[in-house]
């Protein structure tokens, strides 16, 4: 795809949020749930792959076009970009950077037009931003594999069609503890979906538990040419997932600055304009910094992923900045509002709450800490 392409792509998207989705985002947060008008659109347009590559009928876009895109997705409801997010982003690139050849053919293009759907099975009661303590298990068998454990907390599992799930394949003894993952349709007996969690906020997406009861898979489900890959093939997906999650935030920050400067601009207390107010003044002032360096930043870490020369450090720091900065956006954001931002009728209390997760999902910002620092003292010893 060329720059001209690609810049059009934008604006399309650009327009498309801000003149169908934003008005949609009281719907959303009513039905939670996103309108089919606006899934059916966002499939015409190729949201649903535009991170996969062209040839499996993708948009194929780099790191540095994903994040420019991802701005413009976080200006919204997050329900928005979940949609599709699994299909390009975690779950997605499993089968880009580490399934067969035969597997990206077999699924690629349906997750590409957004006739199926994948998510990202990982996290277990045990086995949240640390792997380590995964439980799911998976013995082989003369079939391929059975699959007994169970996950919680998967997104788009109630909506999916497959699903990459991590598991210990057993007897193991190699150095990532003989984890793999494998494709598992969400129709095999045995797997059973439970109902949609029910969150503090990002209404319309959903999360769910996933319970895996004698899961036989065929031996070509497990990803990629033999066992033990799981948790590079993880830490991957994660690391660009980091950085989407980091312009996402800006994107949110961006609306959130907007909504504050436009309250700020019409309301008076005393006969003044509040934002004549030099402490309502500096707390948009603090925003909009703040907003910038973190634009800043993820523009840099994009840079840096796709020439190769920073995949893990740059990503968990755009991820931690951001993911901090626009919950203290949003907190600036209710206070200008005053009153009225702890009403559910304006977007800064919803924003207020669906930015919360941003700390938490992708690696939560007491892990991106600890990456970073390893990351440090691994480049200091070399």
């Amino acid at each position: 795809m060329d720059h001209q392409d690609f810049i059009d792509i934008l604006d399309a998207v650009r327009t498309f949020v801000r003149h169908e989705v934003v008005p949609a985002e009281d719907e959303i947060e009513d039905i939670d749930d996103i309108p089919p008008r606006l899934k059916s659109q966002a499939a015409e347009m190729g949201l649903f792959g535009y991170a996969l590559p062209e040839q499996y009928g993708g948009l194929g876009v780099t790191a540095s076009e994903d994040v420019r895109l991802a701005f413009e997705f976080g200006y919204t409801a997050p329900a928005f970009r979940s949609m599709f997010g699994t299909n390009n982003g975690i779950a997605g690139q499993i089968l880009v950077n580490f399934g067969t050849e035969a597997q990206r053919a077999e699924f690629l293009p349906g997750l590409a037009s957004g006739e199926s759907v994948a998510s990202f099975a990982l996290t277990e009661a045990e086995a949240g931003s640390d792997p380590s303590g995964l439980k799911t298990s998976a013995r082989r068998v003369d079939e391929g594999y059975v699959i007994n454990g169970q996950k919680r907390y998967i997104t788009n599992a109630d909506r999916s069609d497959l699903l990459m799930v991590f598991a210990r394949v057993a007897p193991h003894d190699d150095s990532n503890g003989g984890i793999s993952v494998f494709v598992v349709d969400t129709a095999t007996p045995g797997v059973t979906v439970g109902p949609k969690d029910k969150k503090m906020g990002q209404r319309g997406s959903t999360t769910s538990e996933v319970f895996f009861d004698d899961v036989v898979v065929p031996a070509d489900r497990l990803v990629g040419e033999q066992e033990g890959q799981g948790l590079k093939a993880a830490m991957t997906s994660l690391a660009k997932g980091r950085l989407h999650v980091a312009a996402l935030c800006v994107g949110m920050a961006e609306r959130l600055l907007d909504e504050t400067l436009n309250h700020a601009s019409v309301t008076r207390q005393g006969g003044t304009i509040i934002a004549e107010f030099q402490q309502v003044q500096a707390m948009l002032a603090e925003s909009q910094t703040e907003l910038f360096a973190g634009r800043s930043m993820v523009i840099e870490a994009a840079a840096r992923y796709d020439d190769g020369t920073d995949r893990r450090l740059a990503p968990s720091c755009a991820k931690l900045f951001c993911s901090e900065m626009v919950g203290r956006v949003a907190d600036r954001a209710v206070q200008v509002h005053g009153g009225m931002g702890y009403m559910h009728s304006v977007p800064a209390e919803r924003f207020y709450r669906d930015a919360r997760l941003y700390r938490i999902y992708e690696g939560t910002s007491e892990v991106q800490r600890v990456v970073i620092a390893k990351q440090l003292a691994a480049g200091r010893r070399a």
